[in-house]
């Protein structure tokens, strides 16, 4: 498990060296690219397009070459200009010993001409430039430039020196200067040893390709930009709500927290607006805990302050005393000063802790009933009720709640430690625990003196120091039910107190948990 963290670990770190942005246009951006390299693979379009070509100048070539074998020499001659015309083809015919005797360009006009590739224009020029760089990247086989040879005897043509060999048909390619395929058939005539030379300009492959290349450039460069504006938009989206709100966490971690305002983003639904509320949320919470932890130590030294201070009057009175009665009385408040503060670090130790204790410790199924009822027994056995009598009652089910059972006693046991010190001698504690809405609902309620509405928020307030007629000073730290409301909520419950609901005189504590599934 180890091993697989980290390995996590490392991985999140690599694809975290780059920023979103970047990230963003990268994911985007990079399938496009991949497919735009298919303007480089065109070249197999343009080698299929020759390959066809070389079979149709193959046929064209021996068909041609069948119709001039039994033909005059006058019709030789109109057949080559006939077909030269129509084909937009050069034909040249070669007689038995190689000499030209006739050429469809010197017995009527060209059918087409070369192109003068000085005249060529910028946009020609760069077409001329991607063809070559295209073929550098997919190494593309070199061809030979078309050079119209000196002589005009057939074994100038290596084409129709081998057709005139082996008495088959041949087919060659060439390049013009301008980029552009040429494609010569070499077929003989007849069986006397006559050869047909045609040349062919394919100028239509290539503007074909470049057709397809420039149309597939065109759409590739838009949807490219497109792809990069919607990119660059959505990482806008993204990341300047987390620069925002990594600001904000640096000026709540350098301790500037009460000058930030955290953004909350009401106006996104999404995953950010999800963050920004949480991490707003988490600022304010981290907050209401400082000024917590503040005002816990203001309090916890106000406290401490007055039990020391009795302490250190009664220890240097008790020097210069020298009557025996009031230096035992000193003594013993000492002594109750002494306790008195060990009550308090007691009591101030187990409240910082709960929240520690509660996060680190695994919830267990407990039923309330039954701790209620073993405090109940064990308070008795003890006798330390004053002669205070405590009912219980439990609705009929189960009041399963999920929890710690030594904070969810503790709690317990605040709550029945404070309604018997309020109750009255010979009074009577009621313990009712009934379920409600998917909540175990436990009411702690005694006869004494009650409650006022407006100070029933008071009774949790720490080291809130509103006792009983006749108890003793310091008996109590005031810590009580502050620290078991803090267990009920870090339980999702709550702790209230509030009037008996029978009307009759007392308070009622009412504590909610929520019960187990």
């Amino acid at each position: 498990m180890p091993n697989r963290s980290r390995a996590g670990g490392e991985q999140l770190t690599a694809t975290g060296r780059f920023a979103l942005t970047g990230r963003i246009l990268a994911v985007n951006i990079l399938p496009l690219l991949v497919m735009g390299g298919g303007l480089f693979y065109l070249d197999g379009y343009r080698t299929q397009l020759i390959n066809e070509r070389f079979k149709l100048a193959r046929i064209e070539a021996q068909i041609t070459a069948e119709a001039l074998a039994g033909a005059t020499r006058e019709r030789q001659e109109a057949l080559l200009v006939q077909i030269g015309k129509e084909q937009r083809m050069r034909l040249r015919l070669f007689d038995t010993e190689g000499r030209l005797t006739a050429d469809s360009f010197a017995l009527a006009d060209p059918s087409f001409r070369f192109n003068d590739i000085s005249d060529d224009d910028w946009e020609q020029r760069f077409a001329r430039w991607l063809d070559r760089t295209v073929d550098t990247i997919v190494s593309a086989q070199a061809v030979q430039d078309y050079v119209e040879p000196e002589a005009q005897e057939a074994d100038a043509w290596p084409e129709l020196a081998r057709a005139r060999e082996l008495g088959l048909s041949q087919v060659r390619l060439y390049d013009w200067r301008d980029g552009t395929p040429v494609i010569t058939a070499a077929a003989p005539v007849g069986l006397q040893g006559a050869t047909l030379l045609t040349v062919r300009n394919a100028v239509d492959i290539t503007e074909s390709v470049r057709d397809a290349r420039s149309t597939l450039g065109s759409a590739m460069l838009l949807i490219l930009g497109a792809s990069a504006l919607l990119s660059l938009f959505l990482a806008r989206t993204i990341v300047t709500p987390l620069r925002l709100l990594a600001r904000a966490a640096v000026r709540v971690r350098q301790g500037r927290e009460r000058e930030v305002e955290v953004p909350r983003l009401p106006q996104r639904s999404d995953e950010i607006g999800l963050l920004a509320r949480t991490v707003s949320d988490m600022t304010t919470a981290l907050r209401q805990r400082i000024d917590a932890v503040d005002s816990f130590a203001a309090d916890v030294a106000h406290e401490i302050k007055n039990p020391l201070a009795s302490l250190r009057s009664a220890v240097d009175t008790l020097q210069r005393v020298e009557d025996p009665a009031l230096r035992e009385e000193l003594i013993g408040i000492a002594a109750h000063d002494v306790r008195r503060i060990d009550r308090l670090v007691t009591e101030i130790a187990a409240a910082s802790r709960v929240d520690a204790e509660i996060s680190r410790a695994t919830l267990e199924r407990v039923d309330l009933a039954d701790l209620f009822a073993n405090l109940i027994r064990s308070r008795e056995d003890r006798a330390m009720n004053g002669g205070r009598r405590i009912e219980i009652s439990a609705s009929i089910g189960g009041h399963i709640v999920m929890g710690v059972p030594t904070q969810l006693e503790r709690v317990a046991e605040n709550l029945i430690d404070n309604a018997v010190s309020f109750s009255p001698p010979e009074g009577v504690v009621s313990v009712a625990i009934r379920q409600s809405d998917r909540q175990v609902i436990t009411e702690v309620c005694d006869e004494g003196p009650g409650i006022a509405a407006e100070r029933r928020e008071d009774v949790f307030r720490r080291f809130h120091s509103d006792r009983p007629d006749g108890e003793s000073f310091g008996n109590h730290s005031g810590l009580g039910l502050a620290i078991g409301r803090a267990i009920a909520e870090a339980h999702d419950g709550s702790l209230v107190a509030d009037a008996r609901p029978d009307g009759g005189p007392g308070a009622c504590l009412r504590l909610r948990l929520p019960a187990a599934s």
